[in-house]
């Protein structure tokens, strides 16, 4: 079932605005781009909200840097500004997505983190073993570059099955082509050197 027109209506309310600015800093109170947007914090989200209103939203670049956790993986984080209007974003559509995945999903869904997750393997593993009296096997597994291979095309199709809001829809295709805009630059980046 596609959900309700009003959801770009309630994205970018200033009220949603305030909460996702709230979401986007904790923990993060202390970086320096964070104190910066703070110095003139009710104009920048006023901002926000404006922008996102009139449809004049631009996305800035993806800052690209190295972590190291114990594998390599390469990070595209945004800037913290459009990390308020993912924010803004996710709070208003998690619950048309939410009910659809199965339970066992956890990551980032709200009352399913590690605990949980241990909680389930526990379950299944007691079942599998038969209450830990036979032997059993769990495959670790993880997909290579899973986020950088997502095709965006299947990826908006999927979210249009659920969402008829055309302005909701645009803002998606916008934080998408951001990324994409970005693989593309690192793409041209190594063919020319």
């Amino acid at each position: 079932m596609k959900s309700q027109n009003k959801n770009y209506c309630n994205i970018i309310s200033f009220e949603n605005i305030i909460l996702a600015w709230k979401k986007a800093r904790k923990g993060k109170t202390k970086k320096q781009y964070v104190l910066e947007f703070e110095k003139e914090l009710f104009y920048n989200l006023l901002a926000i909200h404006y922008e996102l209103r009139y449809r004049s939203y631009m996305l800035k670049p993806l800052t690209k840097f190295t972590i190291r956790d114990p594998k390599t993986r390469i990070i595209h984080k945004s800037n913290f500004r459009d990390r308020i209007v993912h924010h803004a974003l996710v709070q208003i559509l998690e619950p048309l997505f939410n009910k659809t995945f199965i339970c066992d999903s956890c990551a980032n869904r709200i009352g399913k983190g590690n605990l949980f997750a241990l909680k389930r393997f526990e379950r299944f593993q007691r079942k599998v073993t038969q209450n830990y009296t036979q032997e059993g096997f769990c495959l670790k597994a993880d997909i290579k570059h899973y986020f950088q291979e997502v095709d965006h095309t299947i990826l908006m199709n999927l979210i249009t099955r659920k969402i008829n809001d055309k302005q909701t829809l645009e803002l998606v295709r916008k934080i998408n082509a951001n990324f994409e805009s970005q693989r593309e630059r690192e793409y041209f980046r190594e063919v020319c050197h």
